[in-house]
């Protein structure tokens, strides 16, 4: 679909939209939390090249953004566990989407910076 002229509040809606789950993590934090809870040392687990920093600051920000939440858990030891909030559950048709089109994208440009496939796919 062509647009003739440019909608300001359109691009406002994706402006927003990318400003949450724009950034090298957030998009891959939020997928891994699609189904169901995880704990941090789970999501570091999938990451291994994202430092403890890096990772708590981008859970941060996504659960300032109201897409995530974060159980505390009263228990020794800790135990804390991450979410998709409701309004983090409206991503994941979009999340989904993105998948799909990452998947064409490799294929089509055979793109392979940072992108660690599983060979069995």
């Amino acid at each position: 679909m062509r647009h003739e002229s440019f909608d300001g509040a359109r691009g406002c809606y994706i402006e927003a939209a990318l400003s949450v789950i724009a950034g090298k993590w957030k998009g891959v934090i939020l997928y891994h939390l699609i189904g169901e809870p995880k704990r941090f040392n789970e999501l570091k687990r999938s990451f291994p090249e994202l430092s403890h920093r890096i990772l708590t600051r981008q859970l941060r920000e996504l659960e300032n953004d109201g897409v995530i939440s974060r159980k505390i858990y009263p228990e020794i030891p800790p135990k804390v566990e991450y979410s998709l909030t409701d309004l983090g559950r409206l991503l994941e048709p979009s999340l989904l989407s993105l998948e799909g089109w990452g998947v064409k994208y490799i294929e089509t440009t055979r793109y392979s910076r940072n992108c660690q496939l599983d060979k069995a796919e």
